[in-house]
């Protein structure tokens, strides 16, 4: 693979890994000469590899350059030899007084999942939870996080450095966590992987790629916390379920043109099956103690929908699942996608019942929902509430679905 094709990737996979050591070695007050330095070193590579070609073991290259970057920035500046260096060297055996720079896997793994619980602090908004994760976790830039977002650079840009500030002033550590901040935390970093993933699946971006990249990134970001005995907790493998159930159907949810297919049009000879095979044993795993998560639940709905055969006990355990989610954790939404499995059990009529119940009038997934209840019992009615959904949804993929039903009926 020539060099121009192979850094992006390696950026996109090793960039986050090194920065994560440094912020572990440095401190968060540092952050940006982390950053500098792993940047510094890709730059590196891009104008050594252009006129040497590339190295047999790029990412060894990378690792090596990084290190003798890091080793030449503490000797040369004052503020690093006195300030951080000292206090490196000061937590170094005595027998060993060299700074180590340690890109080990082990080591890797242990700074990448500090950094997982440094990002999702909950001094920072989600929002900016999300998008400093996108940054310091995921390697992503600036212009690809506003893509996800449909933001523009500017605002993404003071968003992740006000979440840096924040975590500065409020001194976090870099560290590994301990069980009574695993504890305390883990339901935040849960939220946060949750919400990283929702942004790639559920994305009002156009570009299909970066919304496979999102989910993806929240997958490994996941299997993480697996690898570690720590935060290999029941919530966790249920989470890693949900995903890889909710991922087997990735290319069943969109056309050759990127429009949205609906479920019911799926051609679910396009779902993953293997995916389908590890969701089901992470939700086997998920299944020992006692915690019942909001993950759980929705890998058991996610799961019920790889279930091929639209049969009455398939419904009848969505309906279920949706009834012990909305007890668990209510939400509008989880009550409108409830509506929906309860018409499949027990008829448009009294889906229709309780959908209205929730009279969501600045949604437009209210009115689509309403108006496929109402296709087979009141074509005027149907058509209706279609053309308010249409006059209420804000992405071209939603008018499209929603132009599809209306010229069904019509």
């Amino acid at each position: 693979m020539e060099h121009k094709e192979l850094l992006p990737n390696l950026f996109r996979t090793e960039y986050q890994k090194i920065v994560s050591v440094l912020c572990r070695l440095f401190g968060i007050q540092y952050i940006e000469i982390a950053e500098d330095i792993v940047s510094d070193t890709f730059l590196s590579a891009s104008e050594t590899w252009a006129i040497k070609g590339t190295p047999e073991n790029p990412t060894a290259w990378l690792y090596a350059v990084a290190k003798n970057k890091t080793k030449n920035y503490l000797k040369r500046n004052t503020v690093f030899e006195t300030k951080i260096a000292g206090e490196i060297k000061h937590n170094t055996p005595l027998n060993n007084p060299e700074i180590d720079i340690d890109l080990s896997d082990q080591n890797i793994a242990d700074s990448q999942l500090a950094m997982i619980f440094t990002v999702c602090n909950p001094s920072n908004s989600e929002e900016a939870q999300i998008a400093l994760a996108l940054n310091l976790l995921c390697g992503f830039g600036i212009n690809e996080i506003a893509d996800a977002f449909l933001s523009n650079k500017e605002v993404i840009y003071k968003r992740i450095n006000r979440a840096k500030e924040k975590l500065k002033e409020e001194n976090i550590k870099i560290q590994n966590p301990n069980s009574s901040e695993i504890k305390e935390r883990i339901q935040t970093v849960l939220k946060t992987i949750y919400l990283l993933y929702s942004e790639g699946y559920y994305s009002i971006s156009q570009n299909t790629t970066l919304r496979k990249d999102l989910c993806t990134e929240a997958m490994r970001l996941t299997y993480l916390l697996i690898q570690n005995k720590n935060t290999n907790l029941p919530e966790t493998n249920a989470l890693m379920a949900l995903m890889c159930f909710h991922s087997s159907r990735f290319e069943a949810r969109t056309g050759s043109n990127g429009e949205i297919i609906l479920y019911e049009d799926q051609n679910e000879a396009l779902w993953n099956q293997e995916l389908i095979d590890k969701g089901t044993y992470f939700l086997s795993k998920s299944s020992t103690g006692n915690t019942l998560s909001k993950y759980h639940l929705e890998a058991g709905i996610a799961y019920w929908h790889t279930y091929k055969n639209d049969t009455s006990e398939k419904w009848q355990n969505i309906l279920e699942l949706y009834n012990n989610l909305i007890i668990l954790e209510y939400s509008p939404i989880v009550a409108l996608n409830r509506t929906y499995a309860l018409s499949k059990v027990k008829g448009s009529h009294e889906a229709i019942r309780e959908a209205e119940k929730l009279n969501l009038t600045d949604n437009h997934f209210y009115y689509s929902l309403l108006g496929n209840l109402y296709s087979k019992i009141d074509a005027k009615k149907a058509l209706q509430h279609f053309e308010t959904a249409l006059n209420l949804a804000k992405t071209v993929s939603d008018k499209n679905i929603i132009n599809r039903n209306i010229k069904q009926l019509q």
